[in-house]
């Protein structure tokens, strides 16, 4: 074909209507009903078409429609009140304003693989980057001087498919970007933006585009241009696509690429907020830049990136965690660590947890968690659980003092809330429970809702969840090449007024998603008696490589075809968000049954809670910190099992007890007036104690509270009068690290022969040499904690020891004591570490010293 010459068209809305284009192009229609009903009454169908698209709903609406609504001053009137919300929501002071007024060089970027932001921008594949997409919505609601930094996959995770044996097919179409919610970035001479990566001995050209969600810009990079050769060109075509060598390209872009991509926006981050290790190799740009821009030391650049680095974690298990091998990180990443002055033992140090192991393969959590002072699970659980699963890098320091804390995952609750149980929080919780949903006292407001109106507003939800589900349902049907007589049964499926269980997730082999089939028989009573029915909706995906979660899937339609389930069991294909939000709205019980400790959060049913719905779960993730008695069920108590096979043989009998016993009879257990008085408490209960505590903007404050102002301020100081702070702090280390060998603990004294009553205090004395070391240069601690039945510290508490005296030939005399404060046995030991008031992070691996 000869030479194709691009040229690009856009729709032509009529001045009076150009409001329309400026809100189609910031997400805050997203999760704002009007104006979604807005675009919607433009036209209905074409809205469907476009899945919710207002971009592509504007280039394709007729001219004649337009003109329509140019005269329509219902439209007219409803549209100019909508954007008139938008730019008040927009310029109105924020809560992060009004916290911290001087804060005018303050930038947080956040870096993600995936964003799940609304169903027409596919842009990721499930809970991780729903939540990278809440993220973003909730820092605009709070304010935050905030910017995203992610990839642009012209095909996007996968669209679902069943084979007509249930068998999961993958398809992937493109997406156009010119026709959705994205615009190009232009520099300063019309010309779009583009930055260089080298990727191994390649250089990558990448182009930037943006969306704007609500204050926050969210920039995504994409190497699909014709700049590039076709390898180069696919790096960004599939979200988790392809082999390591392709997953390591990736990682480099969103790392590496991210970093110049802010620069080249002229936005100086004082602090990056890596989502996952995917975008670790940030760390590696931040420091070549500092050394590059201030004639510094890898050393004395590492540390201020160190203490202005945040890392969450939301892996339970060393399997889900990306690692290359050494060779695949030496034929990519070698410019960059040449750069950085780094042999290739020294930089692959970094990526593994004993340094020293040539054999241990280079893990992004690892490098992540090295080069960020702030780590942190998605769950009080999930913090501990990764405590353990880190623990290696700090050799000797004790769990519960692992640097990794924990910050509880949320939701976005505008996202995700039905419009009628909006209604209902406006009128009876007031405004005020959209803009601070963290509020105690207004979810306390709850129990103002009349149980009639509530339960009405639930079980509209509900209809309308089972009228999509069969809509749905019929539409599969037609594409697998059913017969016609399964497709007419698609109408009788489920049952608007039957209590309906969702089961809606990535279908991962530990989140055990054909649990209850274990036993066809009970389960079939379970759901079939006629006075009180039980119907299940399922969906989820299983990755392309993982057949077992295909098997799942498998199983699920398989029992969903037989004859004495058809009616009971629904499966819908190609879970998304538009799916989701339909379940999460509608249905009266959420099931969770993953294996404890696997499930690091899980956020979906905290979704459920603000519509009403109950969970059901095993308690892992964050249902441990929300559940309590009355708000919805816990299956077991919190325990873990070596023997799986045994697990599931308990966890399921378990599960159909609290169906059959607990939560079945409270459903259909009415009153005169027809209403379950009993569930209703339930949901009140769920929503009041659950609502103001899961959702995404106190999971915001937190992380600023406790991450993003300190890390913040760690940069100011590190990095003020040339990074002066930064290299003192580096020479301050290195000569520690030196010295470390000429510490010792000489002796330790402490009347511990007798028995002391609580209340009293046990005098502890202890002989330190300090050797090439100055008195504040360390910290000298007692750490204290009861003994277990081996005689080992249990969770311990810690009180620093002050320098009494100096004795000849460099001995300190270091004096504390312990507050005896519960009976039973307990013990201590003195430790030393290093102390320095710069120091973002105070356990330095293999740095300390007991005695």
């Amino acid at each position: 074909m000869k030479q194709v010459r691009k040229f690009r068209v856009i729709p032509a809305l009529p001045d009076r209507l150009k409001p329309l284009q400026e809100l189609a192009y910031n997400l805050w229609w997203s999760w704002n009903p009007d104006a979604i009903i807005l675009f919607r009454r433009l036209d209905r169908d074409l809205w469907e078409e476009t899945y919710h698209n207002p971009v592509d709903l504007l280039g394709k609406v007729s001219q004649s429609r337009l003109q329509e609504k140019m005269q329509d001053e219902g439209f007219l009137a409803d549209m100019d009140r909508i954007y008139s919300k938008f730019k008040s929501y927009m310029t109105r002071k924020t809560w992060f304003e009004r916290t911290y007024p001087r804060h005018e060089r303050t930038m947080f970027a956040y870096f993600s693989a995936e964003y799940g932001l609304t169903e027409c921008i596919k842009t990721y594949s499930g809970g991780l980057g729903v939540l990278s997409g809440d993220h973003l919505k909730a820092s605009s609601d709070l304010g935050l001087p905030l910017t995203g930094i992610g990839l642009l996959y012209r095909q996007g995770y996968f669209f679902q498919y069943l084979s007509a044996d249930g068998w999961q097919q993958e398809h992937y179409p493109e997406n156009d970007f010119h026709n959705m919610p994205i615009l190009p970035v232009k520099n300063e001479n019309g010309m779009q933006l583009k930055i260089e990566v080298e990727v191994g001995d390649r250089i990558v050209k990448v182009q930037i585009w943006k969306i704007q969600v609500g204050r926050v810009p969210l920039y995504l990079l994409d190497t699909n241009i014709e700049d590039n050769p076709p390898d180069d060109r696919v790096i960004t075509a599939q979200l988790y696509g392809g082999d390591s060598e392709m997953r390591i390209q990736q990682e480099i872009l969103l790392g590496i690429g991210g970093i110049r991509a802010l620069r080249a926006l002229n936005i100086e981050a004082t602090v990056t907020h890596m989502n996952e290790g995917h975008s670790a190799f940030l760390a590696l740009e931040r420091i070549r830049y500092i050394m590059q821009q201030h004639s510094l030391s890898f050393s004395a650049a590492m540390e201020v990136v160190l203490a202005s680095n945040v890392f969450t974690t939301h892996t339970p298990v060393p399997a889900g965690i990306d690692v290359f091998d050494h060779e695949l990180i030496e034929k990519y990443i070698r410019p960059h660590r040449e750069a950085l002055g780094l042999s290739r033992e020294e930089f692959l140090g970094f990526g593994r947890k004993d340094p020293f192991n040539h054999k241990e393969f280079f893990c992004m959590a690892v490098l992540a968690i090295r080069m960020a002072a702030h780590c942190n699970g998605v769950s009080k659980l999930h913090g501990k659980v990764s405590q353990n699963m880190w623990k290696e890098i700090w050799h000797e320091v004790p769990l519960d003092e692992i640097p990794i804390n924990a910050i509880t995952n949320g939701v976005h609750p505008y996202s995700w809330v039905s419009r009628e149980m909006s209604g209902l929080y406006e009128r009876y919780l007031g405004p005020r429970w959209q803009e601070d949903p963290a509020d105690q006292q207004i979810w306390q407001r709850v129990t103002e809702i009349p149980d009639a109106e509530l339960w009405r507003s639930h079980e509209r939800r509900r209809e309308r969840l089972v009228a999509f589900a069969r809509k749905r349902l019929r539409t599969q049907l037609i594409a697998r090449g059913a017969p016609k007589s399964e497709v007419y049964f698609a109408d009788e499926a489920l049952d608007p007024e039957v209590l309906t269980i969702g089961f809606a997730r990535r279908f991962a082999t530990y989140k055990r998603a054909a649990l209850l089939f274990s036993d066809l028989d009970r389960f079939k009573q379970l759901i079939s008696n006629s006075a009180t029915p039980v119907q299940f909706i399922f969906a989820g995906k299983a990755h392309p490589r993982d057949n077992e979660g295909k098997e799942l899937i498998k199983k699920i339609v398989s029992v969903a075809r037989m004859p004495e389930f058809r009616q009971h069991i629904v499966f819908l294909e190609n879970y998304d968000i538009n799916i989701a939000r339909y379940l999460v709205q509608g249905v009266d019980v959420w099931l969770n049954t993953p294996r404890r400790p696997y499930e690091a959060s899980g956020t979906s049913g905290m979704k459920v809670c603000f519509n009403g719905g109950l969970n059901l779960s095993i308690l892992d993730g964050w249902w441990c910190e929300g559940y309590q008695y009355g708000n919805g069920w816990a299956i077991g108590r919190g325990e873990e099992y070596v023997d799986l096979k045994y697990q599931d043989e308990v966890e399921v009998k378990a599960t159909y007890n609290i169906l059959e016993q607990e939560v079945i009879p409270l459903f259909y257990e009415r009153g005169t007036d027809g209403l379950p008085r009993g569930w209703i408490k339930y949901m009140k209960n769920s929503m009041l104690q659950l609502c103001p505590v899961f959702n995404v903007n106190r999971m915001i404050t937190e992380y600023t509270q406790k991450f993003y102002m300190q890390a913040h301020q760690h940069w100011l100081d590190l990095a003020q009068d040339n990074y002066i702070g930064s290299q003192q702090l580096s020479e301050w280390r290195s000569a520690t690290k030196h010295a470390w060998t000429t510490v010792n603990i000489v002796s330790v004294d402490a009347d511990i022969a007798k028995e002391y009553s609580v209340g009293q205090n046990i005098q502890v004395t202890a002989k330190v040499q300090l050797g090439m070391l100055q008195q504040d240069d360390v910290c000298v601690e007692i750490f204290y904690a009861p003994l277990d039945s081996q005689g080992n510290l249990l969770s311990g508490e810690v009180q620093e020891m002050l320098c009494e005296k100096y004795l000849k030939g460099g001995i300190s005399i270091f004096k504390g004591e312990i507050p005896c404060e519960k009976t039973g046995v307990h013990g201590f030991a003195v430790r030393i570490l290093p102390d320095n008031p710069h120091l973002a992070r105070r356990m330095i691996p293999g740095l300390i010293l007991w005695g």
